[in-house]
């Protein structure tokens, strides 16, 4: 957990949402009109690689296999990656461009204030003879304030200052936007500490888990003789097993994710009487932050994570803190650490046999929102986005809420009550395409071309400062959670708003060249998944306004429950890897947003044709067409401990299960000609229909 002012609060990212009857929508006229072909599309004739089909599987057996088994069977993973798919290809696009920038600045004779940053910054990360020769240096000054600490205060004061000298802390949060009144920031403390990605890695007593656990510690003990400490099996035994008491006391993720849940305000004033035994006054003051009143997310975990700390052995701690503070920061030290880190990061958590290449590493690490990631993306969006694309995107925009407003107004299972709530809600959406209107300030910030962990932490300072300017004031709704060469897209429930960064308007997201049914099932379904949001398990438990309160009559929200069971429960049998499957629960927010994304981009699709037939192309229909373009999106290949670690810490379904919503669709159905017997047929009444 870290202390960090965050953008946006994120409450998902890219997925689809939607519900009601198709078959209305196919009789409803609108003055949406299909956006025509201008030119060729960049997959196939019309926007769909139909030589990713493999047309041997049925469609109605494994849909996902069905639209890109071809591709899925031919396709070999390299040893770079631990999973491959639409979205790679395209975020390595957004990569390649990214590079190209930089390699321009590298060209340049002049450069302004925020070229140069990102020119130096890119310099000092490449530079391996300068970072190799410092090896461990660079982060000594942490670890040796770790060996000062003598007490529980001084442990706090580690707790506290942890995210700016890249360590890791067992409580700890971030700043947020007051779920009551989003106008206001607000602090959310919780908890967290683990190193291995979820609870279950320490809990299970399978022998895949007791495995992993095994080369954790050797892991542990490795990184921790980079720094010369003595007993470093010992000590790395000892960091296992306080984990593992943390991840005893953390909530389940499907629990975390519960916003009734995780909403406990508290006034600073009572902090230390609800939450005795933990020095906070010390441990705020580490941060800068006032914190009038804060929100404690996990109220019980919290209680029982002070009593860990009160209670576990302070050499223990250190031990904690050091090897956190190696590994968090292997990524800007020595080859050797850098190596190390990734042999069990990389190769044994996630299946990947090599590093990526250093370059790709470098701009990864400058494209966030805490780095320079907005004063790359303002020559990206310069570079790379045609204002006509934002344009377009704004009309599909207007086209899913018309959809979304019409599929609202005909549910038979919503009163008229909440009906004019939800539509109140979905007038209020706020699009936000592309880019930010005001782009980040990096005034104040010092970049060496010579000093890549100090970099790295001025700039850590440097939003840190930004964030405690801002605590108090109004919240700033211009700020973007994501830069424009990000693909990716998400809801902020606080603001109501959907956000989509301008690298996702490429195929096969969006190709204003390919046909209309291929992009209402592509981009029109992430932006129908996206408005889903607003409308899923989760989201749904804030208004307009952004203010989470109940604005469902009692029986309303007790038919919605009912559906989103049935959709938990329909996602939770698909069993990925032998005896680990899909956690249905725990990603019902994003198959929520998929199964009704895809329903409102369906009905829009309809709306845009105007009571029109659909032209058949090379063979298909528009209904086949737009139902193809969904799955390629969802098209992956990924190893199998990468599908182990999204199984387990991850809010998705993988790709694969993505790709199969379809069969909560009527028109699908009819589309491929799925019968009873075949694997993915579901009976009408069996199929999830919220929105």
């Amino acid at each position: 957990m870290k202390y960090k002012l965050l953008a946006v609060a994120i409450a998902a990212s890219l997925g689809l949402a939607g519900c009601g009857q198709p078959e209305k929508a196919q009789e409803q006229t609108s003055n949406v009109e299909a956006p025509e072909m201008k030119g060729e599309a960049e997959l196939g004739s019309f926007g769909v690689d139909l030589t990713a089909r493999n047309e041997a599987v049925k469609p109605g057996d494994d849909f996902f296999m069905y639209a890109s088994g071809t591709w899925y069977d031919n396709y070999e993973l390299p040893a770079d990656k631990t999973r491959y798919g639409a979205f790679t290809g395209l975020a390595e696009r957004s990569e390649e461009q990214v590079k190209n920038i930089i390699d321009g600045l590298m060209e340049k004779s002049s450069l302004n204030a925020e070229e140069k940053l990102v020119h130096d910054f890119f310099v000092a990360y490449m530079d391996t003879d300068t970072i190799n020769e410092k090896g461990i240096e660079p982060i000594k000054d942490v670890l040796t304030s770790i060996d000062s600490i003598e007490n529980k205060t001084d442990l706090t004061k580690a707790f506290g200052n942890s995210w700016l000298v890249g360590s890791t802390t067992p409580i700890g949060g971030g700043m947020w936007y007051n779920r009551l009144d989003p106008n206001e920031y607000q602090l959310s403390v919780g908890v967290g500490g683990l190193g291995l990605p979820d609870r279950d890695y320490y809990l299970s007593d399978s022998e895949r888990f007791v495995k992993i656990r095994e080369a954790y510690v050797a892991h542990i003990e490795q990184m921790l003789n980079f720094a010369g400490e003595e007993n470093a099996a010992e000590k790395a035994a000892n960091i296992l097993a306080l984990e593992t008491q943390i991840a005893e006391i953390q909530w389940p993720r499907e629990k975390r994710r519960d916003r009734d849940l995780t909403l406990n305000q508290i006034e600073r004033s009572k902090l230390s009487d609800e939450y005795p035994g933990f020095d906070w006054d010390t441990y705020f003051a580490q941060t800068g932050y006032k914190v009038p009143e804060l929100n404690i997310t996990q109220p019980e975990p919290v209680k029982d994570v002070i009593k860990i700390i009160n209670e576990a052995d302070l050499a223990d701690w250190k031990s904690y803190l050091k090897y956190h503070t190696i590994s968090n920061n292997a990524d800007f030290l020595s080859e050797d650490i850098y190596l190390a880190n990734f042999d069990f990061f990389g190769r044994t958590l996630s299946g990947q046999q090599e590093p990526r290449p250093r370059w790709k590493r470098a701009v990864s690490q400058m494209s966030g929102t805490e780095s320079l990631g907005f004063a790359i993306g303002k020559i990206y969006v310069n570079e790379y986005f045609p204002e006509s694309s934002k344009e377009q995107m704004a009309e599909l925009v207007e086209n899913l809420r018309t959809a979304l407003g019409e599929r609202i107004e005909n549910l038979d299972w919503m009163s008229e009550e909440t009906k004019v709530n939800a539509k109140e809600k979905l007038m209020a959406f706020n699009p936000k395409i592309g880019y930010p209107d005001e782009w980040q300030s990096f005034d104040g910030v010092t970049i060496s071309d010579k000093d890549l962990v100090g970099n790295v932490r001025n700039l850590r300072t440097f939003f840190q400062d930004q964030s405690v300017e801002r605590e108090l004031a109004k919240t700033d709704r211009n700020r973007w959670g994501m830069t424009p060469q990000r693909v990716n897209a998400y809801y902020n429930s606080s603001f109501n708003e959907i956000v989509f960064p301008a690298a996702i308007w490429q195929p096969p997201f969006f190709d204003p060249n390919a046909e209309a049914a291929v992009n209402y099932g592509a981009i029109g379904a992430v932006i129908g998944h996206e408005m889903g949001h607003g409308f899923d398990d989760q989201g749904s438990k804030s208004d307009a306004n952004g203010i989470q309160r109940n604005w469902w009559t009692d029986a309303d929200r007790a038919a919605f429950e009912e559906k989103a069971d049935m959709l938990a429960e329909q996602y939770s049998q698909y069993e990925p890897i032998e005896g680990n499957f899909v956690n249905g629960r725990n990603s019902l927010g994003e198959n929520i947003g998929d199964v009704g994304g895809l329903a409102m981009a369906y009905h829009a699709y309809k709306l845009s044709l105007n009571g029109k037939e659909a032209p058949v192309i090379d063979g298909l229909t528009g209904d086949q067409r737009f139902f193809l373009a969904w799955a390629q999106v969802w098209k992956e290949k990924r190893t199998e401990e990468s599908m182990l670690n999204q199984l387990r810490a991850g809010t998705h379904a993988p790709g694969r299960y993505r790709a199969q919503a379809p069969r909560n669709h009527d028109a699908w159905y009819e589309a491929f000609d799925v019968k009873p017997g075949d694997a993915l047929y579901l009976a009408p009444e069996e199929r999830v229909r919220i929105w």
